[in-house]
């Protein structure tokens, strides 16, 4: 025991630590006599402990202000209550996280101003190019989407026009483990697609399979994924569903759920 002058001393020059001492040897004593009493040390976590964490799941995060999902989300959504899950989607996860130009130039749609437009896919998925750029084509050129109330007119460039920078934007398809690169920041979480600069990215795993929420319609929801991409290409932002049964807007995030409305992929539906 140290006399009562040496103790303050000893508490001034170690502060808080003076306390700690005994605490921690007190602590220590009693840890090894747990350990040497049977049962006692690194036995395996309680039926309850573990029930407790797998139940301590995070809810939904609040939607921002680009289509994406938290951490965790997988690519290939899940079936709606009732009904069983599809087979393995037949798309790549991962590509080689470059990207080609699909060659070839279309007539003009429409007769505003005009926006040309190359269409890229990733490198190693697997994927028809031309069928795509095709696909995107005939969505740009309907007279439903941007161009068809004479604003806009839309034409598709190639490759020697990408190279001179002879366009407006881009629309590109990216495999889910690539997304990153091209809308980094962004929290897709290889899940939905997104706009970043010039491109308007589309994720193949939405491409391939859509959304619950589309109950199967995949030709529809591409038309949807890139009208709305492309829309925030030209300015255009979010906008809420405007009440239930009526047509989602196509700058509703229909990706992340219809909220009471109907699937919409037009900015002009007839």
């Amino acid at each position: 025991m140290l006399p009562r002058g040496r103790f303050r001393r000893f508490v001034r020059r170690y502060g808080w630590r003076a306390y700690a001492v005994p605490v921690l040897a007190v602590a220590t004593l009693l840890a090894l006599i747990d350990v040497v009493r049977p049962g006692g040390g690194e036995g395996p976590t309680s039926t309850a402990s573990a029930e407790a964490v797998e139940t301590s799941a995070p809810t939904t995060p609040p939607v921002v202000d680009v289509e994406d999902v938290p951490a965790g989300v997988p690519s290939t959504p899940a079936p709606p209550p009732g009904e069983t899950a599809p087979a393995a989607p037949a798309y790549v996860e991962q590509g080689a996280g470059s990207v080609s130009v699909v060659d070839g130039t279309s007539g003009v749609y429409g007769t505003g101003p005009l926006e040309r437009f190359v269409v890229e896919v990733e490198d190693g998925i697997d994927v028809d190019g031309a069928a795509f750029a095709a696909a995107v084509e005939a969505t740009l050129g309907d007279p439903r989407s941007w161009g068809g109330n004479g604003g806009l007119s839309f034409q598709r460039v190639g490759a020697a026009e990408a190279a001179a920078g002879a366009y407006e934007f881009r629309v590109s398809l990216i495999s889910p483990g690539s997304m990153e690169i091209y809308c980094p920041g962004v929290g897709t979480n290889g899940y939905t697609s997104c706009r970043y600069g010039e491109r308007a990215v589309v994720n193949l795993a939405r491409w391939e399979t859509a959304v619950p929420e589309y109950g199967g319609d995949v030709a529809t929801y591409r038309q949807y994924v890139v009208n709305h991409e492309v829309g925030h290409v030209l300015g255009h932002g979010h906008e809420p569903c405007p009440g239930p049964g009526q047509p989602a807007p196509v700058m509703q995030q229909q990706t992340l759920g219809l909220q009471g409305c109907q699937k919409n992929a037009w900015p002009l539906p007839s």
